[in-house]
């Protein structure tokens, strides 16, 4: 395995499983991941309408004289069912590529199970909201996260009224600023585009309304016309009028905005490159943004073609990719594979269970603490002992080839057992980055 090919398979994916082709091609094999729609789709999963009508389910039992214990919680049901299919699809997938765009993007517009109500969402808006779009325009990505269950629930939306709207003044409900504070400052154009409280506010104005009809046979999304506040409105200098075209009118300003473009290429860039990415490869990826007005295919590309994203591997791998990468480095086949949300979870990334959303950090110093590096070596040995008859160098040849120093293969070549052997090919510096 050449050290491009090896590049291709750990930077700018998941990791290769022993019996992966070596692309001849790294370059190519990579852009084509980037052509057709996502393969994911094709599998089986629940939906957004799913998730409502369990949240409604729920809210039923509780109203019933139904004991906690004997209660159904199909929520946790369509999270644990679907999660369990997403991880399978990380493990076996032949597109690892797209498959980190999808998560790269699903941590930028975080949803988290913390706010328990989103169990039955989260991997919904994967699904629908971001796998569709993963190389089409950001704008049509940002429209259909903020118009999906899962945003609309994390972030209060559903409950936000226009003071002076029919349903405000009757219920005396007010805004619920959360959904667009967290547009502006995470998802688009950051502090860094100078907004003020008075733009959080009007932004918060010009999307209530935007909520989901969980009562109807089929909910989803709903455009609440009695809750919307009136008249035109005003963000960052540029007005909007009433109704549920203004916010589309808004996402579409703020998904163009040159402050988004900047922040957008610098995760990217941070995210497949270097914890402090290189202005020029950040430089690149924003004009390629900026020419194809927002295509996020163009940008993918863009990191491709950067020579620095071909340079030696710096980036700590998270504990979900870490994780991900041990499985499929081993093949652990279904029966003999550990709780995989279990372990993500003690290494101290939980899926789908982030504090806040502002998503998991991106960065060597956010996971390489003592103690979480010594979580890692205690896996490392206790996975290495579900595969007695493997050769770590074997392992090693074929999980990082050309990337494994000398110095290290001899010390994997001198351990005192097999299990001891594999355990410092997983516990290595090297197979730790990406």
């Amino acid at each position: 395995m050449e050290a491009r090919t090896a590049h291709a398979l750990i930077r700018f994916g998941l990791g290769p499983r022993p019996a992966d082709p070596r692309p001849a091609d790294p370059r190519a094999w990579l852009a084509g991941q980037l052509d057709g729609p996502d393969p994911a789709l094709a599998l089986a999963g629940h939906g957004g309408v799913d998730g409502l009508i369990a949240i409604r389910e729920e809210r039923a039992q509780a109203g019933q004289d139904v004991k906690v214990r004997d209660r159904r919680r199909p929520m946790r049901e369509i999270f644990q069912a679907d999660t369990a299919a997403n991880i399978e699809h990380l493990i076996s997938t032949e597109t690892p590529f797209r498959e980190r765009l999808v998560w790269f993007w699903a941590n930028h517009f975080t949803v988290s199970v913390r706010k328990r109500t989103c169990m039955g969402l989260v991997n919904a808006q994967i699904r629908e909201a971001i796998r569709p779009h993963v190389t089409r325009r950001f704008a049509d990505m940002l429209r259909a996260v903020m118009r999906h269950p899962a945003m609309l629930n994390y972030l209060d939306n559903d409950g936000s009224f226009g003071p002076d709207s029919p349903a405000g003044m009757r219920t005396k409900r007010g805004l619920n600023e959360n959904l667009a504070r967290e547009c502006l400052e995470l998802h688009t154009v950051t502090p860094a585009s100078g907004y003020t409280q008075t733009d959080v506010t009007a932004f918060a104005r010009v999307i209530t309304g935007w909520s989901t009809n969980a009562d109807a046979p089929a909910p989803g999304f709903m455009f609440r016309a009695n809750a919307h506040q009136p008249g035109s409105k005003t963000v960052m200098g540029r007005s909007f009028p009433a109704g549920e075209q203004g916010g589309l009118d808004a996402l579409e300003f703020l998904a163009a905005h040159p402050a988004t473009t900047r922040h957008l290429a610098f995760k990217l860039a941070r995210h497949f490159i270097a914890d402090i990415p290189p202005p020029d490869a950040v430089a690149r990826i924003e004009s390629a943004l900026i020419s194809s007005k927002g295509d996020l295919k163009a940008a993918a590309l863009a990191i491709l073609d950067d020579p620095k994203a071909w340079q030696p591997l710096t980036k700590l791998r998270s504990p979900f990719d870490y994780t991900v990468a041990v499985v499929r480095a081993l093949d652990l086949p279904p029966t003999n594979r550990p709780d995989i949300p279990g372990i993500m979870a003690a290494l101290g990334q939980p899926i789908h269970n982030c504090p806040g959303p502002n998503g998991w950090p991106d960065t060597a110093a956010d996971w390489a603490g003592p103690e979480a590096m010594m979580r890692r070596l205690d896996w490392s040995y206790a996975v290495s002992g579900r595969v007695p008859g493997q050769s770590p160098l074997s392992v090693a040849d074929t999980s990082l080839g050309p990337l494994l120093p000398a110095a290290t293969r001899s010390e994997i070549a001198r351990a005192g057992s097999q299990r001891e052997a594999m355990t410092l090919l997983l516990a290595s510096p090297e197979f730790q980055r990406r």
